[in-house]
């Protein structure tokens, strides 16, 4: 990566993110982030700038620098991506950890966020703006859509399916050949032997539904 990066985002995964991206050695201009009690504060010695829609900054975007959306929030991950592509035509760049290991025939889009250990196997396709956290394992042939997020340590067994915007928490297994659906969620530790519908919340061992 040539440019410098501007993280969007100065909370949750945004520290580690600049951790990502000093491994590989790209530099980072700085942040920009709602909070404006961060102004003028520093994250390892990298600035806080300002608000994630000032357009003295956005106008960087594209032309002098990359950007990467670390916020946890779905909801706002998506209005600032829909913002990056709207209005500067660019997508976010992956954050991918140089510890993390991605099989050479994974396919991966957009601004994924991939932290150290993280394993993504043979013939897997993760989709764009999903967040794995430490550890997390993929195994082949899964299939990830946009905006899922995956907890630390949990294990993605061989074709699985997780849909758009799901939530799985810390240390799940989800074993082989099930479907987790759009919007649904895995609480942590859970061991998930069947399929989650659209929206559904599941947790145990085995997994059931929470009503």
């Amino acid at each position: 990566m040539d440019k410098p990066v501007i993280i969007l985002g100065a909370k949750g995964i945004a520290h580690p993110a600049l951790e990502i991206f000093n491994s590989n050695q790209v530099i980072v201009y700085g942040f920009l982030d709602e909070d404006q009690s961060l102004y003028g504060t520093e994250i390892n010695n990298i600035p806080i700038l300002g608000n994630p829609e000032d357009e003295g900054f956005l106008k960087l975007i594209g032309k002098k620098t990359e950007a990467f959306v670390a916020v946890d929030d779905v909801k706002y991950r998506k209005f600032l991506v829909e913002m990056l592509v709207e209005n500067r035509k660019v997508q976010p760049v992956n954050a991918i950890h140089e510890r993390a290991y991605i099989s050479t025939d994974a396919a991966l889009g957009h601004g994924n966020f991939i932290n150290a250990k993280v394993t993504i196997g043979a013939g897997a396709k993760v989709g764009s703006h999903c967040i794995f956290h430490t550890a997390v394992i993929v195994d082949h042939n899964v299939v990830i859509g946009d905006f899922v997020q995956i907890g630390a340590g949990s294990i993605v067994n061989a074709d699985v399916t997780i849909e758009e915007g799901a939530f799985i928490g810390s240390g799940v297994t989800i074993v082989a050949g099930v479907t987790i659906g759009k919007g649904a969620r895995v609480g942590a530790g859970s061991v998930v032997i069947g399929s989650v519908g659209k929206n559904e919340t599941v947790f145990g061992n085995p997994a059931a539904k929470i009503k």
